[in-house]
């Protein structure tokens, strides 16, 4: 058996030995450079496109295919809309299920087709979407985040069809758009009916199992000043220097919601944060500017109601504004537009965290798999929402996503493809 850098040293049942002899290596270096070539921008016409290629391939594994355009219109009136960022004109989504065998359960293996924007090339080495490999590693926009985890679940659902085994249950792939922006694909996808019993998304976990995700909200605050001439700045009244006491208040803010985080989010410094990512103010140099917009980032704890921590930002906002004696007459006003990211974690005692534990540790030879939170948003609050028992497990390191140091190794996906193996045979069963 080609190890794949992993020893297997847990004794298989026949199964579990032929679906992982059936993993090619090959294919899976191959499938990665392919996908990463395709720049699959959140809203993007080539997101759309990468959801058709994968179709056809989930097709020739001979799958029950659903690929369907999304009725956007319904979807943003719908109550739970989580929120969007990116312009788009359409939404694609793709759910293959293996063929019924029996009465076991439904395991769903998830991932987004979509990436960010490469931001500025010039501190990339070469083209962000050609893929450039050193040794064992990729660099590439969406190397870890996440098509390594795509190609890890489709050779995983290739290999268990290959080896010719009967499921008691049925496997699931949930390949899903706009998950960088809130989450719109898998919204849709539950909203179509697709669910399951237990759910992996191989979003980058560096060989840990994350079992509860923080949330994310996305605010505006619009400060207003007076516009007047530079040279009679004194007859006007800036929205900067109005907005630098929010600032420090929202700095304050953070401090606060970071006083005894939740256990599993330990190993993060700000496991909550608060962060301004955009500024704009002015336009004129010569002109005192009369708006300013700021826009961020709220992270939300583990199992706090989003609409508690909206409005605790809000009351931060009002207080720095009573504090001003222009704002205190013309105060901030936020908004919440763009991605709505609650929280969510695994149930506690779920078996599918053993499950995958068991996994990984047969393929890597009692390798530790340690259990962590994550501060960032993801699919994982839309499943676990829905009733669906749902973790991450996937390859690469979070820490280069979203970076021009993107990477990824082929080993690591390898591995966890192997593991993603032993994981939906063991959980749905074998007849």
């Amino acid at each position: 058996m080609p190890d794949g850098g992993v020893t297997i040293t847990t004794a298989l049942s026949t199964a579990e030995a032929a679906a992982l002899d059936a993993i090619d290596e090959e294919d899976i270096a191959r499938q990665l450079l392919e996908l990463l070539a395709i720049p699959s921008v959140t809203g993007s016409p080539a997101e759309s496109d990468l959801q058709h290629l994968l179709a056809r391939r989930l097709q020739r594994l001979g799958l029950d295919v659903d690929l369907w355009s999304m009725d956007l219109p319904a979807l943003r009136a719908d109550p739970g809309f989580p929120g969007t960022e990116a312009p788009r004109e359409e939404a694609w989504g793709l759910v293959a299920t293996t063929p019924p065998s029996g009465d076991g359960p439904t395991m769903i293996l998830q991932g987004h087709v979509d990436v960010v924007p490469s931001g500025d090339t010039a501190r990339w080495v070469g083209d962000p979407f050609v893929p450039r490999v050193v040794g064992d590693t990729v660099h590439a926009r969406g190397a870890c985040d996440m098509k390594a985890g795509l190609v890890a679940e489709l050779a995983a659902l290739a290999a268990v069809r290959a080896c010719g085994v009967r499921l008691r249950g049925r496997v699931a792939a949930h390949f899903v758009v706009g998950e960088e922006d809130g989450g719109l694909g898998a919204f849709g996808t539950l909203r179509r009916g697709h669910t399951g019993d237990a759910c992996v998304i191989a979003e980058p976990t560096a060989g840990a199992l994350v079992t509860a995700n923080a949330g994310a909200l996305t605010f505006r605050i619009e400060v207003p000043g007076k516009a007047a001439h530079a040279s009679t700045r004194d007859e006007g009244v800036s929205a900067i220097d109005g907005y630098v006491a929010i600032h420090a208040a929202l700095a304050r803010l953070e401090a606060r919601r970071n006083v005894d985080a939740d256990p599993l989010l330990a190993h993060h410094p700000v496991p909550y944060s608060v962060s301004v990512g955009t500024l704009r103010s002015g336009d004129w140099a010569s002109s005192v500017p009369d708006l300013l917009v700021a826009e961020g980032r709220l992270g939300v704890r583990l199992d706090e109601d989003p609409a508690l921590a909206r409005a605790e930002l809000e009351r931060c906002v009002a207080l720095a504004c009573a504090g001003d004696p222009w704002l205190r007459r013309h105060p901030a006003a936020v908004t919440w537009p763009g991605g709505q990211f609650a929280s969510g974690r695994l149930p506690a005692g779920h078996p599918l965290r053993d499950l995958l534990r068991g996994a990984h540790q047969d393929v890597t030879g009692g390798a530790e798999t340690p259990e962590r939170g994550a501060p960032y948003g993801s699919d994982l609050r839309l499943y676990a929402g829905a009733g669906v028992p749902t973790l991450q497990f996937g390859p690469g390191d979070v820490r280069v996503a979203h970076s021009p140091s993107e990477k990824v190794s082929v080993t690591e996906t390898v591995r966890v493809a192997r593991t993603l193996v032993l994981a939906v045979l063991r959980g749905v069963g074998t007849q």
